[in-house]
């Protein structure tokens, strides 16, 4: 079994083997799009070990990941660094709440401490949307809310996936191409880093 995912604990069975093979065994997955962003400690580090640790979940077989974006701060307390955000593309079984929940302990394996609203944080998960699903339970609403209005969930969203669309608002290219494109908001494509897609 993998040791990049620091959410995980040593078990008896194959389960690098099992998520290799989600896509044969799996019964009736769904497409969901995840966000991921970090501005504190190692962002990049942080970015990677967050795709790791959901490449070996049960379940779930990441599809794409994106390019990685950089961009200032958005709310919250001034004078923050800068984020790094990545989209991933996944095909999943495990329900939206099973997915939260995974969503949040990766985030809490990487130190996410939630004391203030909008503030520097060392990884941010947030499940953008889910095949067939729309909620609007306030744990987890989907698709989720304002992606439309933000660039650095948008670029990468479509880097990773150019026929993308958001759920009832169009097609992400076209809801881009509304902010200003690809560098709107002050969005920055980092051509000199990368995430590896788990193998």
């Amino acid at each position: 079994m993998s040791t990049s995912d620091p959410t995980a604990s040593p078990t008896t069975f194959d389960l690098e083997r099992r998520v290799d093979s989600a896509d044969t065994t799996l019964h009736n997955p769904r497409y969901a799009v995840i966000a991921l962003g970090s501005n504190l400690g190692n962002r990049l580090e942080t970015l990677q070990g967050a795709v790791d640790a959901l490449a070996d979940t049960p379940g779930l077989r990441i599809k794409a990941v994106s390019s990685v974006y950089e961009t200032e701060a958005l709310g919250g307390p001034e004078e923050q660094p800068n984020y790094y955000n990545a989209v991933v593309v996944l095909r999943t079984t495990l329900p939206p709440h099973s997915l939260l929940e995974r969503g949040n302990a990766v985030e809490d394996a990487f130190g996410r401490v939630r004391t203030v609203r909008w503030g520097p944080r060392t990884l941010d998960v947030d499940i953008l949307a889910y095949e067939g699903v729309t909620s609007d339970d306030p744990e987890l609403l989907l698709p989720h809310p304002r992606s439309h209005e933000r660039a650095f969930v948008l670029a990468p969203w479509l880097d990773a996936d150019p026929k993308a669309e958001l759920p009832g608002l169009g097609m992400v290219a076209d809801l881009l191409d509304d902010l200003g494109g690809e560098q709107a908001q002050g969005v920055r494509r980092r051509e000199d880093i990368r995430l590896r897609l788990p193998e």
